[in-house]
């Protein structure tokens, strides 16, 4: 009698880094993700922005929010009462062209704005290129912006004051001292707008600093082959690289020019003729006891920036730049 072996199979391998058999291991035999998991991958962005988003709507909008209310409202500022008046802050604050006559005072500045934008463009197209003890200027140009506006403040009051630093240089060549450059409208307001030359041109050189070295260098490598001069370097090659912080530049100078506060404040108290819009509506708020209509003043303010910016864009959009 014979007796038949059968031979066993061998095993099949198994491929313990076959990325299919991993994923169907973990998402199961069709290989798509579990509906836990494709739900956390929604969730995922919105858990980052959850912190900044409370902060965003706690500390901006809720604030907007409270003012264009307190704006329809006789509010004091102190008294929980608060009585709705519906747009009388608003029909005073047109009817009275004196309130909008301050905003005169903002083109001091803005012509102060247009100054140090070319200051900082020029500074920081020169230190682009290399430069001896450009690190050094660099630090020297933005100090300025480094300190707190109450201390500028201070010390430019001592500055301009009858007597004062300015006068005692000015007499070492020869020139009339003991003159009262915060005295009069026209005097106080350059001399303060020249201080806020002095303060943010280190804001706008670090902005156009950062731009413009943003640029490939191969580009100027290029442009000194071809015997580009440094002037051709910069209008065919810097200036359309930083088109749009040029532009970003501009709204910051329009807005910060309407909303001048600190130094005027400190330096004059808006007396002389320095008086800004938003000086003029924190006296009615907290001088005046008038919150509802400083509330008003302040969404006025916020409107025509917003409607400035909105210009501005749309004459001067946003362009794709390829300089290569």
């Amino acid at each position: 009698m014979t007796r038949t072996m059968s031979t066993p199979s061998p095993p099949t391998p198994v491929t313990k880094g076959d990325p299919g058999t991993q994923r169907r291991a973990r998402h199961g035999a069709t290989g798509r993700p579990s509906r836990g998991r494709r739900t956390m991958r929604r969730l995922t962005p919105w858990l980052f922005l959850l912190v900044p988003l409370a902060l965003l709507v706690t500390f901006t909008y809720v604030p907007v929010g409270n003012m264009i209310y307190y704006s329809f409202t006789d509010w004091d500022g102190v008294s929980p009462d608060r009585d709705y008046v519906g747009t009388e802050n608003y029909t005073e604050l047109f009817t009275r062209p004196e309130l909008f006559r301050v905003f005169a005072v903002s083109l001091y500045y803005l012509a102060a704005s247009v100054v140090q934008i070319v200051i900082s463009l020029y500074f920081a197209t020169v230190l682009s290129f290399d430069l001896r003890f450009r690190n050094l200027f660099k630090g020297i140009l933005f100090f300025p912006y480094l300190i707190n506006g109450v201390a500028i403040g201070f010390v430019f009051l001592y500055f301009f004051q009858d007597g004062g630093t300015l006068d005692s240089v000015l007499t070492w060549f020869g020139a009339h001292g003991d003159r009262a450059w915060l005295g009069s409208p026209e005097s106080a307001n350059t001399s303060l707008a020249g201080v806020s030359v002095w303060r943010f041109t280190g804001l706008n050189f670090v902005l156009f600093l950062g731009a413009i070295q943003s640029i490939p260098g191969e580009l100027y490598e290029a442009a000194q082959l071809d015997g580009a001069s440094r002037w051709k370097q910069f209008r065919h090659i810097i200036a359309p690289g930083i088109r749009p912080v040029l532009s970003l530049s501009v709204i910051l100078a329009i807005s910060g020019s309407l909303s001048v506060f600190e130094i005027p404040y400190i330096m004059t108290g808006g007396a002389t003729g320095t008086s800004t819009f938003v000086i003029q509506t924190v006296k009615f708020a907290f001088q005046f006891n008038k919150t509802g209509l400083a509330s008003a003043c302040a969404v006025v303010l916020l409107a025509i920036i917003l409607l400035i910016t909105w210009i501005q864009r749309r004459l001067v959009p946003d362009e794709r730049v390829d300089i290569v």
